[in-house]
């Protein structure tokens, strides 16, 4: 399953970007984090081994085997070059093992490659929005509340996002209008990548990561989507760890 990924009142990162992918190589590091910054460089592999198929000319479908003990997830990155620069396709949950990429652009070499995160989340917090859509008024306004920010506070003790008491607290929810939400948390980690918030819709098993924010981000506004009108919702700071190898494909005609 594909996830928008949002920040602020417009799309800021869509998740299952078009691109053009055969091959197995290691490429140099050279990738994007949360909101365009670059990942942290990492020349060292996971256990994770990766596989591509080109299942029609421009379809591409990515499978892989391997655990990353203690991850959170992985996300799944492509370039057109294989020295990058390398962009963040999906973040996953860490029981998925399959990814496709469709309708990629015709004759084109793409390179493939996964990479785990780690961190712990908040506890979640449940939002119930009010029925309806946004107002005029609502429409009109400035929305001031909904740009991550960075909000001080008093010193809190920090550690590394992989070391326990690194996750958020203090999630807060506040209903701005029928389709907006305010957040705000407290930052522990003092190595983070960046935040996810995550959200679990009403009748879903499943948290899914919706918004990817930069790293010491404690205030952020979602324009919620029509399914998230009930919601569980929580953050996570995030740490990102060694790469997978590199899948290589060129893909073929558009018939």
């Amino acid at each position: 399953m594909r996830t928008r990924l949002r920040t602020a009142v417009t799309a800021a990162l869509v998740i299952g970007l078009a691109g053009c992918t055969r091959s197995s190589n290691e490429s140099k590091d050279s990738g994007e984090g949360p909101a365009g910054r670059p990942a942290p460089a990492t020349v060292a592999v996971t256990g994770t081994r990766l596989t591509a198929e080109l299942v029609t000319p421009v379809d591409i479908t990515l499978k892989w085997t391997g655990e990353d003990r203690g991850a959170a997830g992985r996300i799944i990155e492509f370039a057109t070059d294989p020295a990058g620069p390398y962009t963040i396709l999906e973040y996953l949950t860490p029981d998925s093992r399959t990814y496709r990429h469709p309708d990629l652009m015709p004759l084109t070499p793409f390179h493939y490659r996964l990479r785990p995160y780690y961190g712990q989340a908040s506890p979640p917090v449940e939002v119930t929005l009010p029925p309806g859509e946004l107002t005029e008024k609502d429409q009109q306004g400035d929305h001031e509340w909904a740009p991550p920010r960075t909000v001080r506070g008093k010193p809190v003790p920090t550690r590394p996002v992989r070391n326990a008491g690194s996750a958020p607290s203090g999630l807060k929810a506040t209903v701005e209008h029928a389709n907006g939400i305010k957040f705000t948390w407290t930052d522990h980690a003092d190595d983070e990548a960046g935040y996810l918030l995550e959200t679990r819709p009403a009748g879903s098993r499943t948290f899914r990561p919706t918004a990817v924010l930069d790293p010491d981000i404690n205030s952020f506004g979602l324009i919620t989507l029509p399914n998230e009108k009930k919601a569980s919702y929580r953050v996570r700071a995030i740490s990102y760890g060694k790469q997978s190898n590199v899948v290589h494909l060129n893909t073929g005609k558009n018939q």
